[in-house]
């Protein structure tokens, strides 16, 4: 007889009714063929006394078996598995645990060489170089919990619990719609926005609407990895140009445009990802008017625009648009926090459109309760009074960053102290390199990260970008006590 008491186990303190635990543990035997088609199970009195439960436990496990067709009830003879149930391929698997799904597919499906893995998972007690976050223990929660509350508790919430507009909330868009007109300079109404799930499903619509394969898109020699490989995966065709102190060289540009058609030039205008410079007024004009002779889309990721320590932010390309070639991309993740996945694009009405039902087929919709949320919160003031808090602990941790590094790390490191943003563009001494700093900081619990990203058009300049504003000030000397560590490892194992 088959071994029901040693293949049945039964746990109590589990939430799930008893007859449920014992009938998916059937359906699991029948599947792996320990139970084969036709085979008698045993009489539901038997089965209760061997597992020491009710009969109705029993009975209940059978009859759900029996409605999902599992099984078949056989008057006066008993309970059968069903005959008609197709045999399971058994596959032998040694050495290996139970799991509901195997590593690998057993289909065939299309893998992509352009995309990188985004891994999260990390430890406790190590320090990870990020590359300009903001410090999320600086998050207005208690403001935005309170605003969502009271958005959530109206009568008349339930209007957006259902399906709406793929262009977003209207609400947003038209607060979003004030708020950069007067903060940025646009002249632009809640038709030329669309929410978006931030920047990234901004430039990721963009790049769909704008470009097929081979089409050419402009990039810095230096340029944001996300966006590279946003631009690889349509198999776009990527020309770089040099950037400078004063952004990327727009002159490149014109004489590229002189040679061959381009589809779209893409940029960090405020401040330059990863470099960190800003696009300097004159090249900004420059750029429009190529933009508007040539007739290619500027996409503008304005990611770091709040930030600015030295200077009144310079007004986006976007704000001297009369043309309709500027895509301007933006969220609020970096300014609050990256979990609120509340983005814009703001682009001439058509193209708008255009994005808002190619969105609708990868998401369909955005979150409305938070987007009404984000629309009072930016309404109320809120949002300005965050960041004048966070660019006055912003500037103070930059600052001490910059001593750090230029006080105790100078035979290491070149740099330049940054006017705004969250992050430093660092050179590494040329008798140095990033793999040898990066193996032996791993031993001083200090992860240094996916350095490569930085040069991907394979320049060597040896630089990589670190931010700054997400440390505490004790967690900045700690980093630095860390890498100092690192050097003297290096240094030591020279020897």
């Amino acid at each position: 007889m088959f071994p029901y008491k040693t293949s049945l186990k039964l746990n109590k303190s589990l939430k799930e009714p008893l007859y449920l635990q014992l009938a998916n543990q059937f359906i699991l035997l029948i599947r792996e063929g320990k139970l084969p088609p036709g085979t008698k199970l045993v009489g539901s009195r038997t089965l209760a006394g061997l597992l020491l439960v009710h009969r109705k436990t029993v009975v209940a496990c059978y009859e759900e078996l029996l409605l999902q067709g599992w099984v078949e009830s056989v008057p006066k003879k008993g309970t059968f598995v069903n005959k008609n149930l197709p045999l399971v391929q058994k596959v032998t698997l040694v050495n290996t645990i139970k799991t509901s799904k195997s590593k690998s597919a057993g289909y065939g499906f299309y893998e992509n060489n352009h995309l990188l893995e985004k891994k999260t998972e990390k430890k406790e007690g190590v320090i990870y170089i990020n590359d300009g976050t903001s410090d999320t223990r600086l998050t207005p929660t208690e403001e935005i919990a309170r605003i969502y509350r009271k958005i959530a508790s109206k009568k008349s919430i339930y209007t957006f619990l259902d399906y709406n507009s793929t262009h977003g909330n209207i609400k947003l868009r038209e607060v979003l719609a004030t708020y950069l007109n007067s903060s940025r300079g646009l002249k632009v109404t809640k038709e030329n926005i669309l929410i978006t799930r931030g920047s990234q499903m901004g430039m990721w619509l963009s790049t769909q609407l704008l470009l097929k394969e081979n089409d050419v898109i402009i990039v810095g020699e230096t340029n944001y990895s996300s966006a590279d490989i946003t631009f690889q995966y349509q198999k776009a065709q990527i020309k770089r140009v040099s950037v400078d102190e004063n952004g990327i060289v727009v002159e490149q540009i014109e004489r590229i445009c002189k040679k061959q058609p381009i589809k779209a030039v893409y940029v960090t205008s405020h401040h330059h990802h990863p470099t960190t410079v800003t696009l300097s007024a004159q090249r900004r004009i420059h750029l429009l008017n190529l933009a508007q002779k040539h007739n290619f889309a500027i996409i503008e990721d304005d990611y770091d625009y709040d930030f600015n320590y030295n200077h009144a932010p310079i007004l986006p390309l976007a704000s001297h648009d009369t043309s309709g070639n500027v895509i301007y991309i933006g969220s609020v993740c970096k300014t609050v926090a990256p979990v609120f996945r509340i983005g814009y694009l703001v682009a001439s009405e058509d193209l708008v459109n255009e994005a808002a039902k190619l969105r609708g087929y990868v998401d369909r919709q955005g979150d409305a309760l938070l987007e009404l949320t984000f629309a009072e919160f930016i309404k109320s003031g809120d949002l300005d009074r965050h960041i004048r808090k966070l660019m006055k602990i912003y500037l103070q941790r930059r600052d001490l960053f910059c001593n750090f590094l230029k006080k105790e790390f100078g035979d290491y490191f070149q740099f330049k102290v940054p006017k705004g943003g969250m992050a430093i563009w660092v050179q590494l001494n040329k008798q140095y390199s990033w793999n040898e700093v990066a193996k032996e900081a791993r031993k001083h619990q200090l992860e240094i990260g996916e350095w490569q990203r930085y040069d991907l058009a394979n320049k060597k300049h040896n630089s990589i970008r670190i931010g700054f504003a997400s440390y505490s000030n004790e967690e900045i000397k700690m980093l630095f006590e860390r890498l100092k560590l690192t050097f003297d490892g290096i240094k030591k194992s020279a020897y």
